[in-house]
């Protein structure tokens, strides 16, 4: 008999074998089994006596199995791309996901992109940030922020995303093609982890490099020009560009770019955000309260919550399980947090962001860039606190009642410069503390033990999405030649929209192209 290939549905406790279990369940002889091959991997935890993994698997057999296992596979058609001939080479501001996977795909269609990157390549700018974890020495051009990789070289490197797209795929195999575990093709929530993404970032650029694309590190995008039939791009270092395609990836940090742009005239529009703080329990606590007594069987354990008050919500966002609280600002003399892990999650803590949502109204004074001013007024608050870069803390106990901690306890903070208690009023606006106060004993009926006395709460977390929004039409800016993308331009949040931006945005382009001749 022909061997018979099918994609099934298939749940298993978390302490169960897998091949033991499709034998006993499919009613299946190892002789039957062929072959198999997971393609998704996800945890069900709703019921902690029974915590199950739901498989979609790829399984050769020889022997027809139940229809009611039987899922229907939609093939996703290969990425088609085509060679352009442009006039003028793509220049793409900044080396995020957002501009790599442009400018990698436009590398793959023979238009040799130049890349024009303000910090250093990985390996410098981890020294640099180093050297700021250790010593408090600040690189302006270099740091967590800015450099080969984007924000998001130093953070978790979480992948998933909600959005439903054929080129989701595509970016999770590139990752794994340059070096990226495996497992981010069949997990349901992947994850890259920081010290991977240092090998998986340059190795992305050296194709780029090996297909004729240029990058220009140390380099920053200064000023344009518009004429009749092309764009000339004013950078650091004496250099100018001409080109037909400007393709801005600039980040939610570039604050004097954003300036840069409104002086030019680029339509800019202020757009709701978040800020708060990051909080930190034992990753342990937080395995126990997800998986019950199955916590032995599963990884680190990640969660996401949300509360809607009555005027705004509070919402966690960049869970990091077994990860840690770094230092994230570009700026001297502010304070600025985010969570980063390693691909394994080893570390003792779990940590993740603890927002409430700023609305335009509440920062808005009529210019579309006071979501920036609104941040480093915060930012810069903060930092008075200690005036040595300690991050402003409280533990959740006191925070709750209004009082300072006097010392931590069971928990110990993962900040690289060390905390300072204090009253957090003194740095967040009131509307932030009143909503996130009010939140937490709901976020905790959700996850039981959110609500830890002994959690920290580490101060500030105000960039995980741009406060602004560059206006396009098709990836148009109001500008001839502009294209402004992903999460600086306030169309993505996080690698993996990001990158899908860049994508999307060089398929625009190569249609337009083709549509021209």
């Amino acid at each position: 008999m022909k061997n018979i290939k099918n994609v099934i549905e298939f749940k298993i406790r978390v302490d169960k074998d897998l091949k033991e279990e499709l034998l006993a369940k499919l009613k299946l002889t190892n002789n039957q089994l062929i072959n198999y091959k997971i393609l998704r991997e996800s945890i069900d935890a709703r019921d902690k006596t029974n915590v199950q993994y739901n498989y979609l698997i790829e399984i050769e057999t020889t022997k027809k199995i139940p229809l009611k296992y039987i899922k229907e596979n939609k093939i996703i058609e290969p990425l088609k791309l085509k060679t352009l001939n442009l006039l003028y080479k793509p220049i793409i501001i900044g080396s995020g996901p957002a501009g790599l996977f442009s400018a990698l795909l436009l590398a793959r269609m023979n238009t040799n992109p130049i890349i024009i990157e303000r910090g250093e390549e990985v390996d410098k700018r981890k020294e640099k940030v180093e050297k700021f974890f250790k010593n408090k020495i600040l690189d302006l051009n270099s740091n967590v922020v800015f450099g080969e990789g984007g924000a998001g070289t130093f953070s978790d490197g979480k992948l998933q995303t909600n959005i439903n797209s054929p080129y989701i795929r595509f970016i999770l195999e590139e990752f794994v093609k340059h070096g990226a575990n495996s497992d981010i093709l069949t997990s349901n929530y992947p994850h890259i982890g920081t010290d991977i993404l240092a090998i998986v970032i340059p190795n992305i650029r050296k194709e780029i490099e090996n297909l004729g694309g240029k990058f220009y590190f140390n380099t920053t995008f200064l000023d344009f020009a518009q004429n009749d039939d092309h764009i000339v791009v004013k950078c650091s270092n004496d250099l100018l560009f001409k080109t037909r395609h400007l393709i801005l990836a600039i980040g939610h940090s570039a604050y004097d770019t954003f300036k840069m742009l409104r002086k030019n005239n680029v339509l800019l529009e202020p757009k709701n955000f978040a800020i708060g703080l990051r909080i930190e329990h034992l990753q342990q606590d937080i395995n126990k309260a997800q998986y019950g007594k199955f916590k032995d069987y599963l990884k680190a354990a990640n969660y996401k919550l949300a509360c809607h008050l009555k005027d705004r919500s509070i919402f966690t966002f960049c869970m990091c399980p077994g990860g840690y609280v770094v230092a994230s600002q570009n700026e001297p003399n502010t304070i600025v947090t985010n969570g980063m892990s390693n691909n394994k999650r080893e570390g003792i803590n779990a940590n993740s962001a603890l927002l409430c949502e700023v609305k335009v109204a509440d920062y808005y004074n009529g210019d579309p860039l006071d979501g920036f001013k609104f941040i480093k007024d915060i930012e810069e608050k903060a930092f008075k606190i200690s005036n040595d870069y300690r991050a402003p803390s409280n533990l959740v106990k006191e925070f709750m009642q209004n009082e300072v901690a006097s010392e931590i306890r069971r928990i110990k903070p993962t900040y690289p410069h060390n905390i300072k208690f204090c009253n957090l009023d003194l740095v967040l606006p009131k509307f932030v503390i009143d909503s996130i106060r009010e939140g937490l004993p709901y976020l905790d009926k959700k996850l039981k033990g959110f609500l830890d006395d002994d959690a920290i709460l580490t101060a500030v977390e105000t960039r995980s999405s741009c406060p602004v929004q560059i206006k396009r039409n098709n990836y148009h800016a109001n500008i001839k030649y502009l294209y402004p993308i992903g999460e600086g331009s306030g169309y993505a949040g996080g690698i993996t929209t990001s990158a899908l931006d860049g994508i999307k945005c060089v398929m625009q382009i190569m249609e337009e192209e083709e549509n021209e001749y």
